[in-house]
């Protein structure tokens, strides 16, 4: 009875603890080093993501970082699925998840100094509800278009994935917790560049960063 119980708990705490680490291997840190010997968040805005990458090393090496953020998000949540199989609980893909996207926020290997989440939480909302993630993606890049503000997209585009995840999963308690838990996350990271909107001191997408 023991061993029924304590079995799933160990591997679902570890489907976790492993998105974590998954989402604290920062692409855009480790390229920047390797490429130009410069620490990422040394440049630019200071940020660890593919906006900064794309200001300050170029589309090449944005879309790179960019890609990588995504695949680390869907490979954490793949992960904690393949664990259910193996005994743990259902809602370790929504911890799991959740941990991913503070990894990359927060990463261990780079002292706790990481990215906004925006590209790795993209891969996680597909995982979640690729239905869902499409409509926000879609909104997310209407916005960017029309105003070229990246970070006025992510984050109304985080705020209604909650708000839609949280009717859609309407008694999943740990679902909804973790869904929020990420939009707050999201918006948190952002809340230098939503002083900057509010003041009209944004940078736009395309313009040279002063």
């Amino acid at each position: 009875m023991a061993v029924t119980i304590i079995v799933p708990i160990i591997v679902s705490v570890l489907s976790v603890i492993a998105a974590y680490l998954i989402g604290s291997i920062n692409s855009s840190i480790l390229i920047s080093k390797a490429v130009s010997g410069k620490d990422i968040r040394e440049s630019g805005s200071g940020n660890a993501g593919a906006t900064n990458m794309l200001r300050t090393m170029g589309k090449k090496y944005a879309v790179i970082t960019l890609v990588i953020d995504i695949i680390k998000g869907v490979a954490a949540v793949l992960l904690a699925r393949a664990a259910v199989a193996f005994g743990a609980y259902e809602q370790c893909v929504y911890l799991a998840g959740l941990a991913v996207c503070a990894g990359h926020c927060f990463p261990v290997f780079f002292g706790f100094r990481g990215g906004k989440g925006v590209a790795t939480g993209l891969g996680v909302l597909f995982m979640w509800n690729w239905q869902t993630a499409l409509i926000v993606l879609a909104v997310a890049l209407i916005i960017m278009a029309a105003t070229r503000y990246v970070s006025l997209g992510s984050i109304i585009a985080a705020v209604l994935f909650a708000v839609l995840e949280t009717i859609n999963l309407r008694g999943n308690a740990v679902g909804i917790a973790c869904v929020i838990a990420v939009a707050a996350l999201l918006v948190w990271k952002h809340r230098g560049n939503i002083a900057r909107l509010a003041k009209g001191e944004e940078s736009k997408l395309g313009a040279k960063k002063k």
